[in-house]
């Protein structure tokens, strides 16, 4: 019985020593199966993330390269606006430069006195363009009688004779004293009060010197008004003309000369213009007189033609509305006729102007 136990039990320990073996030998297989499974997992994700690292790479190149491209054109872009701007201002240095050299030789123009004589009188000819018709002022005329002596311009005042054959002038001279100015502004322009009231001075003498020059050239009531104008073709040269204290009063009260610049005689010429327009209207308006009493003399007799018209076609109507009315009675005698019988004789007509008429 024992005998019969140990070898029961032997086989037992045999069963179990060859089912650990087996499980070993299972176990190790299925551990060599992960570790493979594990190995090609780890090789997989290996070249997925060298593969990935290359397209990354490739990726962040391109990127590089697109932005030194982009970088390139813009600092390209750049340094040619740059050029272009640069190009630009040097030109502009030399239009300045060519401008700086016409600007000397404007100075050195204006330094003639016939030139700028000529220059005033050219923009004083323009003002009187732009504002006056041509048959209202004239150029170089001698308005003084028994003188030679011929203003630049003269504005053509109406003067008594109806034709206006006998005009007044209202003498305009142009004057620039460019130097006795010029010296003023460099005496102010160097902060110097005692030279630049000497110049002022001079510029004082010089202007009054050239309105008694105007009265005793051009002056010649009652063929000329009574005061002539001396045009300063600058803004400037006008404003220091009239900074001057009671410069302008007593050259006005002296020598009957109104002193104006571009804008004040621009100024003077319209309201001159409107005085024109004015008297162009009192002219006509005697013409006008007459013309409407014609009128009225020609529309009374309009009134009696229509009156007579009116007569006349009341006549019309009348007769008109008396031939209807007959007509209406022959037409009821001939509906009458119609409706009586074919063997009776027909109605005689009762009224005598119905048969005048029906013949």
């Amino acid at each position: 019985m024992v005998s019969v136990l140990i070898i029961v039990i032997a086989v037992l320990v045999l069963v179990l020593v060859g089912m650990f073996f087996l499980f070993a030998r299972s176990t190790k297989t299925h551990l060599a199966t992960i570790e493979k499974t594990v190995q090609d997992e780890i090789a997989r994700n290996r070249d997925e993330q060298s593969s990935r690292a290359r397209e990354d790479r490739q990726e962040v190149l391109g990127t590089l390269k697109s932005f030194e491209g982009s970088v390139e054109k813009r600092l390209g872009d750049s340094f040619t606006l740059i050029s272009q701007r640069l190009e630009s201002v040097y030109r502009g240095l030399g239009e300045m430069q060519s401008l700086a050299s016409s600007v000397g030789d404007l100075k050195k123009v204006l330094t003639n006195v016939k030139t700028r004589g000529i220059w005033g009188e050219v923009q004083l000819g323009m003002l009187l363009e732009q504002v006056l018709t041509p048959s209202q002022y004239q150029a170089n005329v001698v308005t003084k009688k028994g003188s030679n002596e011929r203003v630049e311009f003269a504005v053509k005042l109406p003067g008594r004779a109806e034709d206006d054959s006998q005009p007044v002038w209202l003498p305009i001279d142009a004057k620039f004293p460019q130097e006795d100015y010029q010296r003023l502004i460099e005496a102010q322009e160097a902060a110097n009060p005692e030279l630049a009231e000497k110049q002022a001075r001079q510029l004082e003498i010089r202007i009054k010197g050239e309105a008694k020059d105007i009265k005793e050239k051009y002056l010649d009531p009652p063929h000329t008004t009574d005061y002539g104008i001396m045009f300063l073709p600058t803004e400037g040269l006008f404003a220091e003309v009239l900074r001057r204290p009671g410069l302008k009063e007593s050259i006005e009260r002296d020598f009957r000369v109104t002193i104006a610049g571009p804008t004040t005689l621009a100024a003077l010429l319209n309201s001159i213009q409107m005085g024109f327009r004015t008297l162009a209207i009192e002219k006509r308006s005697s013409q006008v007189w007459q013309l409407l009493g014609v009128i009225k003399t020609e529309f009374a007799k309009f009134g009696d033609i229509l009156d007579k018209t009116k007569k006349k076609l009341q006549e019309a109507i009348n007769t008109v509305e008396d031939a209807s009315s007959k007509t209406r009675n022959i037409q009821k005698r001939l509906k009458k006729a119609e409706e009586s019988p074919s063997s009776q004789k027909p109605p005689l007509v009762e009224d005598a102007s119905l048969a005048d008429t029906s013949d």
